[in-house]
């Protein structure tokens, strides 16, 4: 298990010291040398200790890695990685905590956004890539992860990557692979639409390195002061969806032969549900007749971005935070209580409450459109994820509340943080200060950050690893 926790981790390390080099010669080439020194320690010291980790030898004594150790290792990268990345910031001369280095560095691996940072106009620039780059490659972790764990999700997520529904090690490195390529090339291509619609080089990408990975950093203080015109605000909302739809939307559409509209079922439910929201904002809530600005609040909260513009709505927070929740992109969370997961639980609901009533009649549990039955067991689990959802909520909610931070900003604190979601006034929580909270509530959003990423599931199925031997 060692061999393979290693070699998985030594490959994060390799991209993380490339990162580095990268951000060395973005330094030199715009003669931004104040953290130049941080940038080339923190290449070398990921260079070395994933050489270290890739050389490591395999003993014949190491077992078939189960799902217990592919937990353990994603956890254990959750944890190392970000660390790695905090360096340039506590080493920087801007005065970061330790704690608050981590912080910065985890919340953009998880692609959360809660930022320490209050004013980014103080920071050089080659600091501010650095923070953007720790949510791309923490996107591409999360994508790798999900193949790691192929095995705890639903079939339709399996469905979505591939048609297996169980990996083993060639696929597996297949599948990665394949995540690796599309995810940098839609990166490059958002940044080349960025460059197209005349948003400055510099914003770009930042831009493209946050909306691919479904991250909430942004490379100014305003989001306004990036969509400032109808048509970069429709750029941005349709850039935002990129990571609201499978990363192999766009091969599949293109590259995989004899595809049929089955194997396109979760993406057709997603469009079908951003075309709903669509509608019915523009018809109830389109109050200045903008509907480049609707299409771009709904983008930011169903793709779990959620950064705003300044003049959003504040009587809609409820109903934003509510799109939040369901609208759980594939980038963002493995198991973000999707249209589909609601629709189907709501479905096998009433079919059981109706057939109480009437149990001579027969009811078939589908999806609609589709002739694809969801099984009972997929509804257990959905049920599963929502409790789970529920009692992480309330305890981190009483946890933020005991460290004096009002109920209702704790409650919308909680989801945001366990829906990996940026804090922005569209939630009414544009002027929470993490720089000012306590030591022990950055501890708490540290944790349950992690969790968003991991689910709690995935915890539970450790802890009866070792609970119930059985």
């Amino acid at each position: 298990m060692l061999f393979f926790s290693f070699r998985y981790l030594a490959f994060f390390l390799f991209i993380t010291s490339l990162l580095s080099f990268m951000n060395i010669i973005y330094s030199y080439y715009f003669n931004f040398f104040l953290n130049l020194n941080n940038y080339i320690f923190t290449l070398f010291l990921s260079l070395i200790l994933g050489s270290i980790f890739f050389l490591k030898k395999k003993k014949n004594t190491d077992f078939k890695i189960n799902i217990y150790g592919k937990i353990l290792t994603v956890l254990a990268g959750y944890i190392l990685i970000p660390l790695i990345f905090s360096l340039p910031f506590y080493l920087s001369v801007y005065n970061f905590t330790l704690l608050d280095s981590f912080f910065e560095s985890i919340s953009g691996f998880t692609s959360t956004g809660f930022s320490i940072i209050e004013n980014i106009k103080n920071y050089d620039e080659s600091l501010i890539i650095w923070r953007s780059t720790t949510q791309w490659i923490g996107g591409l972790y999360f994508l790798f992860s999900i193949v790691l764990l192929i095995d705890i999700f639903d079939d339709n997520l399996k469905k979505s990557l591939t048609n297996f529904l169980s990996f083993n090690t060639s696929e597996t490195v297949k599948q990665s692979i394949k995540i690796f390529l599309m995810y940098t090339v839609l990166t490059v291509i958002l940044f080349l639409i960025f460059n197209i619609f005349e948003f400055r080089s510099f914003i770009s990408l930042n831009l493209s390195l946050t909306f691919i990975s479904s991250g909430g950093f942004l490379p100014v203080n305003s989001f306004s002061n990036i969509a400032t015109t109808n048509l970069k605000e429709l750029v941005l909302a349709f850039s935002m969806l990129i990571s609201f739809f499978s990363i192999f939307l766009s091969y599949n559409l293109f590259f995989k032969k004899n595809r049929s509209l089955n194997f396109f079922q979760e993406d057709i439910y997603l469009l079908i549900y951003l075309v709903f929201l669509i509608a019915v904002f523009f018809i109830f809530l389109n109050f200045e007749n903008d509907f480049s600005r609707i299409l771009l609040l709904i983008s930011s909260c169903i793709s779990n971005i959620g950064v705003s513009l300044n003049d959003t709505p504040k009587n809609l927070s409820l109903i934003f935070l509510i799109l939040v929740i369901i609208g759980g992109s594939f980038f963002s969370t493995s198991s973000g209580i999707r249209f589909l997961k609601l629709f189907a639980m709501f479905r096998f609901s009433i079919n059981n409450l109706i057939s109480h009533a009437k149990p001579k009649n027969i009811y078939v549990d589908k999806h609609f459109i589709f002739e694809i039955s969801y099984k009972k067991h997929e509804i257990n689990k959905y049920f599963l994820s929502i409790l789970i959802f529920i009692i992480s909520i309330f305890i981190l909610s009483s946890l933020l509340t005991l460290s004096n931070i009002h109920f209702e900003n704790a409650l919308k604190l909680s989801v945001l943080t366990l829906m990996n979601t940026v804090n922005s006034s569209m939630y009414g929580l544009g002027d929470l200060n993490f720089g000012e909270m306590s030591i022990i509530t950055k501890y708490y959003l540290i944790f349950f950050m992690i969790i968003g990423r991991v689910e709690l599931l995935t915890l539970l199925i450790i802890f009866k690893k070792f609970l119930f031997k059985n």
